[in-house]
């Protein structure tokens, strides 16, 4: 059997992956895309290709990380390789704009947004946007930037301290704050382009939403006093009238792999605002669930069938 090649720039959220790959017997080796050599005169190896590269990979030191992995995604679709994940699942996985963008074509609605560059220009956008909003980075993850703003005095005096970050890529976001009757959004985890499970996340205690163990642990990532056990609920028996489209938008752009968060309105009304390609899951919460339920698990069983079908077609090939 050939390999599994995990693209990243993040060794502990891929710990768990590691795991899962060993014990369903998968061969696997992982490529660390921060910096290196890429040898365009030479052909990738064999096998399947997962990219999990993220689009916060900056705030770990790695800014120019999702630049190598697209150099390295238009080499590895220039020879026909296998990919989980592609070039196209990369641009949306750093441009909330792109992401809007390409819901929109499958009629998803997302919050009403303002693209702004230039920290002068946000005070123009918030005016025509109108109060509540929200600020946040168009090039993010885990909560990135995210700022709740109720007036024109208080986006004055964020604007004015030093808490105000603009985003790595220039561009920040005005966006229609959306009310939810209770302080929770929903991510729904696909795997294989098809629906896993969603969970139920508790935004009380703030924006910055990872759910890997290594957030849990790092108050910079996930700043929550109450335990990740307690903000992190797999919902029993999900289901929306956004599955189909949420899947056919996903089988549009070549995503394999993903969580989608969305919140529901004081009407009912829901929201989709974030597409994380580069997916994390929650340990507690699976195994509150009964621990059948396995993100990584099964992100492993899926690179084995592509793996085992890569394998199959080349000996009848040969």
């Amino acid at each position: 059997m050939s390999k599994a090649y995990i693209l990243h720039e993040n060794d502990a959220w891929v710990e768990p992956l590691r795991r899962e790959l060993a014990a369903a017997g998968v061969p696997f080796e992982e490529w660390f895309l921060d910096t290196g050599i890429l040898d365009l005169r030479r052909a990738p190896p064999a096998g399947v290709f997962y990219n999990r590269m993220s689009a916060s990979s900056h705030t770990r030191g790695h800014r120019y990380a999702p630049e190598y992995a697209a150099a390295v995604l238009e080499w590895l679709e220039r020879h026909g390789r296998t990919i989980v994940n592609g070039r196209r699942a990369l641009q949306l996985e750093v441009s909330k704009v792109a992401q809007y963008q390409a819901l929109a074509e499958f009629g998803v609605p997302t919050p009403d947004t303002l693209a702004v560059v230039g920290r002068e220009q946000i005070r123009e956008a918030a005016a025509s946007l109108g109060y509540p909003l929200i600020l946040k980075h168009n090039r993010a993850g885990k909560g990135l930037g995210v700022r709740l703003l109720l007036s024109e005095a208080a986006l004055e005096e964020h604007l004015a301290s030093d808490a105000f970050e603009a985003s790595v890529d220039g561009i920040t976001l005005v966006q229609r704050y959306i009310k939810a009757p209770l302080p929770f959004i929903t991510r729904v985890e696909f795997v294989g382009g098809r629906f896993l499970y969603a969970v139920r996340v508790d935004t009380s205690q703030g924006f910055e939403l990872c759910p890997a163990d290594a957030c849990q642990v790092d108050a910079a990532f996930c700043p929550a006093e109450t335990p990740a056990a307690h903000r992190f609920e797999i919902v029993d028996g999900f289901d929306h009238r956004l599955l189909p489209r949420w899947e056919a938008f996903l089988a549009a752009n070549d995503i394999g792999v993903a969580g989608i968060e969305f919140i529901a309105d004081e009407a009912g009304r829901t929201y989709t605002y974030d597409v994380n390609t580069n997916t994390n899951y929650n340990p507690e919460a699976e195994a509150r669930a009964g621990g059948a339920l396995r993100g990584m698990g099964a992100i492993a069983r899926h690179l084995g069938r592509l793996l085992r079908a890569e394998d199959a077609a080349g000996s009848a090939a040969a």
